[in-house]
């Protein structure tokens, strides 16, 4: 029974680079790269969860992952070759005529694969950074190896090819810290204390925990408006994303309001004074005497 195996698995099937494939080698490949692709990924898994318990960002993680991947495989190719007795240089002119092939039908490919690796390595952009593309505000999900994952503050993904995060202007609120700082304004009826009104906005900061003590919270005195005196408000806030700002804008406005009530001063609006030169008359049309 086992020679009858031997004997069929010992059958030769085709002859390529001056080696002769039998059939229990081609058989033997497939099963060697399953077994080999189920070691990596275990081994990948737990030096990625080795990585993470001490404290590893997540761009380091990743770009582990990637490297030890790309090396395993290479390693697994080579030993599987060297167990059929197959050389390498065997494959040098076929590997070359690819590389051609590839260099001049996917350019882009090569392109945004190579930007891709520039920012897992130089890590100008990270995992979990928060990005300002295009008029379009998000947060960085992944680096993939043609395009970046970036999901939006509206919550819709996007996929941004890597060499435009290096050929193009990016904001990354996030790249040296998560300090940002904004502003609110409001405009004062004419006849305000100007000097409380700076007070009172300055408290209505101050009251938000989430609002930083230093730098120290600015009130200006922008200008002299059409229809208000206009003051505005600069301050720093540690925020991760735009709705976080937008919450604790909200919170200042609310917080002013309250206090203007409370010391009855007036928020401007709108309005304009019309004056006539001359007289006016107000005519009041006589009513229709029943017949």
């Amino acid at each position: 029974m086992l020679a009858e195996i031997r004997q069929y698995l010992s059958f030769e099937l085709f002859t390529l680079f001056k080696h002769t494939f039998t059939l229990g080698e081609l058989l033997f490949i497939p099963i060697v790269f399953l077994i080999g692709s189920w070691v990596i990924r275990k081994l990948a898994h737990l030096s990625t969860y080795r990585l993470r318990k001490t404290g590893a960002s997540a761009d380091t993680v990743h770009l582990f992952k990637r490297i030890f991947y790309i090396i395993a495989f290479a390693i697994l190719i080579v030993t599987t070759l060297e167990m059929l007795s197959v050389p390498l240089t065997a494959f040098a002119f076929l590997s070359g005529a690819i590389a051609i092939g590839v260099g001049f039908g996917a350019q882009n490919i090569i392109n945004n694969f190579i930007s891709g690796w520039i920012l897992m390595w130089e890590r100008p952009i990270r995992i979990g950074d928060f990005l300002e593309v295009d008029n379009a505000r998000g947060s960085v999900e992944a680096i993939n190896t043609r395009s970046t994952r970036i999901r939006r503050i509206d919550g819709v993904h996007m996929l941004i090819p890597n060499s435009k995060l290096l050929e193009n202007t990016v904001i990354n609120w996030t790249l040296i810290d998560r300090l940002t700082r904004t502003t609110v304004k409001v405009g004062v009826a004419y006849g305000s204390p100007c000097k409380k009104v700076a007070e009172l906005i300055e408290q209505a900061v101050t009251m938000q925990e989430d609002i930083l003590t230093e730098p120290k919270p600015v009130v200006i005195f922008e200008d002299f408006g059409d229809n208000a005196l206009v003051f505005e408000v600069y301050f720093w806030v540690n925020a991760t994303v735009e709705r976080d700002l937008r919450k604790i804008r909200s919170a200042v406005r609310f917080a002013i309001d309250e206090l203007f009530n409370d010391a009855n001063i007036v928020i401007a609006f709108p309005q304009r004074d019309v004056h006539i030169d001359g007289s006016l008359s107000l005519v009041r049309p006589k009513k229709e005497v029943d017949a």
